[in-house]
């Protein structure tokens, strides 16, 4: 069921379902979490049984403020601390120790948890709403089953989990992919997943280098989105160049089926034919971030079999975009 967040008895509703072990939908700016009590074991297996998740792989905790922190870690290094003054709340996790007895199921069994503070007022609301209560943070992961693609607006999350679930709507999430991800635990910061905040604004905000996990000698902890297959719609998807799909469609010509595009250059108005769905790649990297999801749920919903989607640039601004896609086409 979707209630409006505009109404603030239904974001109480959403603050009372969750602190009753229950399921929500919640609004974010990256993506729509399906949310629970992360210190409820029991709610936070509703989470894994309902996306279809391992249960070891694990959630991000969203709080609603840095003060929040303290009641899930052990420890806050100084570069995370200056992360976390510059871009909370914002769309930045920080993995960091975890407190003994303190969001175990959340975090897949690891001594480590993900955290988060997100910038989405509904979601602050809620989060603040629930830590009145003594719920001090609510694991969320992407509310679509394990692998597919996120959800930016209350509808997809409706389409994938029906009207059992209660959704708080929030209108369409503003940044369109998931939080940057920064490992904290190995006394150096580390991306383990891009996003919005780039690399360059980590490093300018905590004074250090932004490593890679492969460059350090102890293994990186598991985070959400890592896999190499995720993000994936149902139809396949094949990243080409520019010159490589327009070679490809006027070999195939007007008689292309079940073929979507979603490139930076309309094809051809000969090679339009009904077989071929176009949505126009915007040049804007924050833009194109805030339409991915919505384009390869649309280019499904159209019952497209095969997806082509133009390479974006390969600069900086442009790697959080990168990530999502080669992960959907693994």
């Amino acid at each position: 069921m979707i209630i409006s967040g505009n109404n603030p008895a239904h974001v109480q509703q959403a603050a009372d379902a969750l602190c009753a072990g229950e399921l929500l939908g919640l609004p974010t700016e990256t993506v729509y979490g399906l949310a629970a009590d992360a210190n409820n074991e029991t709610a936070v297996a509703k989470i894994f049984k309902a996306k279809g998740r391992p249960a070891n792989h694990p959630l991000i905790v969203h709080v609603a403020s840095s003060a929040s922190v303290n009641n899930f870690v052990s420890e806050v290094p100084a570069f995370a601390q200056a992360l976390m003054t510059q871009f909370w709340p914002g769309p930045l996790t920080l993995i960091l120790p975890r407190l003994p007895d303190t969001a175990a199921a959340a975090a897949g069994g690891q001594n480590s948890v993900g955290l988060r503070c997100p910038s989405h007022p509904l979601a602050l609301a809620v989060l603040k709403a629930c830590a009145d209560k003594g719920v001090w943070g609510v694991a969320a992961p992407s509310a679509n089953m394990f692998g597919r693609v996120s959800p930016t607006s209350a509808a997809h999350v409706q389409a994938e989990f029906g009207d059992a679930l209660l959704i708080l709507d929030g209108g369409e999430c503003d940044v369109g992919i998931e939080s940057t991800i920064v490992d904290c635990t190995r006394g150096v910061p580390v991306l383990l997943r891009p996003g919005q905040i780039s690399r360059t604004q980590i490093e300018q905000a905590c004074g250090l280098k932004l490593h890679n996990p492969d460059a350090l000698p102890t293994a990186a902890p598991r985070a959400s989105g890592t896999l190499a297959s995720h993000y994936a719609p149902s139809a396949k998807v094949r990243l080409m160049q520019t010159a490589e799909w327009q070679k490809a469609l006027a070999a195939l010509g007007p008689h292309t089926q079940n073929l979507a595009l979603w490139s930076v250059e309309k094809p051809a108005n000969e090679l339009m034919g009904a077989g071929l769905v176009w949505r126009a790649l915007p040049a804007d990297a924050n833009q194109a971030a805030h339409d991915l999801f919505s384009v390869l749920r649309d280019f499904d919903a159209r019952g497209v079999r095969t997806i082509w989607i133009e390479m974006p640039p390969d600069t900086p601004e442009w790697e959080g975009v990168r990530d999502r896609i080669q992960r959907a086409a693994a």
